[in-house]
C-alpha cells in the first residue's frame, strides 16, 4: 500500500526519479509491516497452543512436572530461553487466568490452519500427555474432544493414538486399515497417509514443527514396513 502512495508523491515532486525512490521506500515500509503482522499471528498461534496444552495437562486433575517441562523445552527450542520466558509470562498474565474454553481455542486454529497442521497439533498434544510416562483416560477423552472441535476425523485420531499405544494391531491402526485388508488396499492407505502427514504440510510453521512431523511420518513408514515384512511383500 505505502509503496504506491509514496511512489505517486515522489512522482508529483521529482517526476520519474521520485517515483522509483518513493516506491522503494514504500516497499520497505510495507515489508516491515508485513513482518510485524506475521510475528503477531505466530505469537497468537503459540499462545493459543499453550492454552490448549494447559487444558490438557490439567484434565486428569494432576499437573505433571514432566508434562510442564516438555512444553517449556518445546518453546525454548523455538525461541530460546529469553523469548520463551516472555511468552510464558504473557500467557500466565493475560491468558491462563481468563479460562478460555477449548472450543474458542480450537475455533482459532480452525480458521487459520490447514488440516495437516491440525493433525500435527494433536500429535504434539499426545507427546505432552505421554511426557510423564503414561496417558490417562481423562487425557484421552480430552484429546478426543480437541480432535472433534478441530474437525479431525476419528480415523486420523485413532491413527495418531496408535503411535503411542503399542498392540498387536497398532501398525494397522496407524495405517487406518483392517488386519484383513488386501495388499493393494494397504499400499493405497499408506500412500494416502504419507501424503496427508508429509512434513511439507507444516513447513510454514518452522523447523521444530517440521522435525516433529518427520518423527510422526517415520512412525507411519515403520508401521508400513512392519506389515510388509509380516506379509512377505
Amino acid at each position: 500500500m505505502y509503496k504506491w502512495i509514496l511512489a505517486f508523491i515522489g512522482f508529483y515532486i521529482f517526476r520519474f526519479p521520485g517515483f522509483f525512490i518513493g516506491m522503494f521506500i514504500g516497499h520497505q515500509i510495507d515489508k516491515n509491516n508485513f513482518t510485524k503482522l506475521g510475528n503477531s499471528i505466530k505469537k497468537e498461534f503459540e499462545l493459543n497452543l499453550l492454552a490448549l496444552a494447559s487444558i490438557l495437562i490439567k484434565s486428569d486433575g494432576e499437573v505433571s512436572k514432566q508434562e510442564l517441562q516438555f512444553v517449556r523445552n518445546y518453546f525454548i527450542s523455538i525461541y530460546g530461553q529469553y523469548r520463551a520466558n516472555i511468552l510464558f509470562k504473557e500467557f500466565n498474565t493475560n491468558i491462563d487466568k481468563k479460562n478460555i474454553s477449548a472450543k474458542q481455542i480450537c475455533n482459532f486454529f480452525l480458521k487459520r490452519t490447514t488440516y495437516g497442521t491440525r493433525l500435527q497439533l494433536i500429535h504434539f498434544l499426545f507427546n505432552i500427555a505421554k511426557a510423564d510416562g503414561s496417558i490417562s483416560k481423562a487425557e484421552i477423552e480430552k484429546l478426543l474432544e480437541f480432535t472433534q472441535l478441530l474437525n479431525i476425523s476419528l480415523a486420523d485420531f485413532e491413527s495418531i493414538k496408535a503411535m503411542f499405544f503399542k498392540s498387536s494391531d497398532s501398525d494397522y491402526k496407524i495405517l487406518e486399515v483392517d488386519k484383513n485388508c488386501s495388499n493393494e488396499d494397504l499400499k493405497k492407505a499408506y500412500r494416502e497417509l504419507a501424503k496427508k502427514h508429509h512434513p511439507d504440510k507444516v513447513q510454514n510453521l518452522g523447523d521444530v514443527y517440521v522435525k516433529a512431523a518427520k518423527e510422526k511420518f517415520s512412525k507411519i513408514q515403520a508401521a508400513y514396513e512392519n506389515i510388509k515384512k509380516q506379509r512377505g511383500i
